[in-house]
């Protein structure tokens, strides 16, 4: 089903021979170095400097985006921006404040030359499918599953500052990556959809970090079994395998796809050339994926639905056991409980958003169901369109129709239950979606009031045929019959949503427009510069395997204040460690009166004109997840300083620690020092390390009363980012 070689390969004659790997200039063979080539700045292809083509970010980013580069010195977008609006769409939640963001988001698109897409017009990767990804184009987002590599496009997610320096006409600034060859054979078995065959490529790359900042470059004989949106809905998951982008082949599937779209002329062939050299390769035979089920609380934590149903009792009690320990509750609500003789009840099914909102993915479950009952129990069961244009074309096909005869909920084209804004489900109740994660408290629970439900992710096709058997857990491989995916779905791509409502201002800027406030857009507060000494003092410490950014900043309620800054902070790990805030709060007061001329307690008789007072926070692996930079500008507005961590999970989240102007150490026997909240860290002559290119920092960690030597380590810090921490943030660099 699925081999992996962790060496070099090179590709010959429709296969793979072991290598020894080239420099970074003469790995000219594969996709991934045409398109890096053709958008990197430097004269090096070992350090590369990127601009991109275009850009997009939703309305829970791009208020804060703009914010940084306005304060940066922005006139107009030198780039085509598109503004969305796809995540804070329900306006009642938190009162005015998000139409407050729509409207700003739409003056900015006005006066800088922007094009703004109002809500529940388009999730933003199906817009950015449809309008702008092309082979051999690269795409900039601010948020994690910006993926349009089933176009041949090399799109990559990240935190807000990286966007804001492409704002200032900066560069993207990474060492050549790793590039994975993923070679598909064979095609899909009825019943198995593109969620299914993410899932088992998933399961297979995380836990061993296989991917990890490199990127995927999909290509080999099954591609032609595939649509451009089952391609699409593999594609959008490689975000959870934490690759750094990925791009597909192009072929005559994608030429017709992209004159439907009414692009042709973007159409080039693209395709790994003879002798391309590979750091591995993932092998897939397509024919042997099984409908999976990733359970609570990771998509790697894969399984086949057959293996699941075969050995339902000891999984269920693993994830119960696991949720136990991860969010350190007990007494929860039991799963082995929803075991009945029928099988697996299952409370809630989901198939929205950029994965699972696509045309195909909501055909084959209108066809699932058409003419029958999702009963009138329990169960219940919403379906959300990617985009007006798929709204409009399920309408007229009658595949909306089937789906609310059935009994389903069709809503509009949201981003919600793909972070806890929209279907939460209820306390103790078991989920399945076709949605992109099903990290523990996304889907909106509060384990901290006694609220936990578990989110497991599923195919569409899969959760169309449970749904059928009345809320049974069910593989769509079981039905009787099972409708086909055909490599090209018949149907009308009809844009005039789009052209009644977007805002097209791309390039055409009028900067006499005003800029439109409401009551909750605030500035960033101001930073200082780094000072000559730091003592620190840990304001929490995590030591679970991995953290990710929802545990360090929650979705869902959230997303109301992520255009205020101050407010925002005060959500800063509020599911992870309640105590956090007020434990940074009290640090950060006392650097307050430091900078006020007094000589605080807590400086342990230091000097208070060099010696800068913050917090810190350790974290095993920090930053698996969302590329949203609030999971470090949070720590940075109560006073962080630096994150300790064994290793960063993506690249974003350590460029957010960097570009806030926090300190990015790594402590690789992170365990050995069992550090806990209040424990202190002094780092003398930090400003001065800094200024120099030093990768080794002598600190000492203070635990009571006794003092340790604890060796930090800062690697790959290049100039910029060093100058960057030096200047306090991104912000204040630029205004120097």
């Amino acid at each position: 089903m699925l081999h992996i070689t962790h060496s070099p390969v090179r590709f010959q004659q429709g296969g793979f021979q072991p290598a020894q790997l080239p420099p970074p200039q003469e790995r000219t063979g594969t996709m991934a170095y045409a398109i890096l080539r053709a958008h990197n700045t430097s004269s090096s292809m070992e350090r590369l400097q990127l601009r991109f083509d275009a850009m997009a970010s939703h309305d829970i980013t791009y208020v804060g985006i703009i914010q940084t580069a306005r304060a940066s010195g922005l006139s107009s977008f030198p780039l085509p921006y598109v503004l969305t609006n796809c995540h804070n769409s329900l306006c009642a939640v938190g009162g005015t404040i998000n139409e407050d963001d729509h409207v700003f988001g739409l003056s900015a698109a006005k006066k800088y030359g922007g094009e703004f897409v109002p809500a529940h017009q388009a999730v933003i990767h199906s817009y950015m499918r449809e309008r702008y990804a092309a082979p051999g184009t690269m795409i900039l987002g601010s948020d994690s599953h910006t993926r349009y590599g089933a176009y041949g496009c090399m799109a990559i997610g990240e935190g807000g500052p990286e966007l804001a320096r492409q704002l200032l006409s900066k560069t993207y600034d990474i060492p050549y990556p790793k590039v994975i060859a993923v070679y598909l054979t064979g095609a899909p078995r009825p019943g198995v959809g593109p969620q299914d065959v993410a899932l088992t490529l998933i399961g297979a790359t995380f836990r061993e970090g296989t991917v990890k900042n490199a990127v995927m470059e999909f290509f080999g004989p099954g591609v032609s079994a595939l649509s451009m949106d089952y391609r699409s809905g593999i594609d959008v998951m490689t975000t959870e395998t934490t690759c750094l982008s990925s791009v597909w082949c192009t072929d005559a599937i994608t030429r017709r796809h992209m004159a439907l779209l009414g692009r042709e002329e973007s159409y080039r062939d693209q395709t790994p050339a003879e002798g391309a050299c590979y750091d591995g390769v993932i092998q897939v035979d397509l024919s042997a994926i099984e409908p999976m089920i990733a359970l609570p609380f990771h998509p790697s934590n894969a399984y086949s639905i057959r293996e699941f149903k075969a050995n339902l009792p000891d999984l269920l009690q693993k994830v119960e056991r696991d949720t136990a320990e991860q969010l350190g509750l007990q007494g929860l609500p039991s799963l082995r409980s929803k075991i009945t003789p029928q099988g697996f009840q299952v409370d809630q099914g989901v198939i929205a958003g950029c994965s699972g909102g696509t045309y195909q993915n909501l055909k084959r479950a209108a066809e699932i169901l058409e003419g029958c009952s999702i009963g009138s129990d329990a169960f219940w069961l919403s379906c959300y369109p990617g985009s007006m244009p798929i709204q409009l074309e399920l309408t007229r096909r009658g595949c909306l129709s089937s789906l609310m005869s059935a009994g389903a909920s069709v809503r509009s084209c949201f981003c919600g239950p793909c972070f806890g804004a929209g279907d939460v489900p209820a306390n103790g109740a078991f989920s399945i979606r076709h949605s992109t994660r099903n990290f523990p408290n996304r889907e909106g629970s509060k384990p901290g009031e006694a609220q936990i439900s578990y989110v497991a992710l599923m195919d569409a096709r899969s959760i169309a045929a449970t749904a059928r058997n009345g809320g049974i857990l069910t593989g769509a491989d079981t039905l009787e019959e099972v409708p086909q995916d055909l490599p090209e779905e018949v149907w009308s791509y009809d844009d005039s949503a789009y052209r009644s409502r977007v805002y097209y201002g791309v390039g055409k800027p009028l900067p006499e427009t005003p800029l439109i406030y409401g009551p909750n857009i605030a500035d960033w507060p101001e930073q200082i510069p780094l000072p000559e000494h730091l003592l620190l003092t840990a304001a929490a410490a995590i030591y679970d395997p991995v953290t990710t950014t929802d545990e360090l900043i929650p979705s869902g309620e959230t997303s109301s204040y992520r255009s205020n800054p101050l407010r925002l902070a005060e959500f800063a790990l509020s599911r992870k460690d309640p105590q956090y805030v007020g434990r940074a709060k009290a640090i950060q007061e006392e650097e307050r009166k430091r900078r006020e001329g007094q000589t605080p307690k807590a400086l342990l008789g230091r000097d208070p004109k060099t010696t800068g007072l913050g917090s810190f926070l350790l974290a095993r692996k920090p930053g698996d997840g969302s590329a949203r930079e609030q999971a470090a500008s949070c720590q940075r507005v109560l006073g962080g300083c630096a994150n300790l961590a064994s290793e960063y999970a993506t690249k974003r989240y350590r460029s957010n620690v960097v570009n806030w102007g926090m300190l990015p150490f790594q402590v690789p026997d992170l365990d050995r020092w069992n550090i806990q909240p209040g424990d202190r860290l002094w780092i003398p002559n930090i400003r001065s390390l800094l200024e120099g290119e030093e990768t080794e920092i002598s600190a000492t960690l203070i635990q009571g009363g006794q003092m340790t030597p604890l060796p930090l380590l800062l690697p790959g810090l290049t100039r910029e980012e060093r100058d960057i921490i030096l200047s306090g943030c991104l912000i204040n660099y630029y205004a120097k």
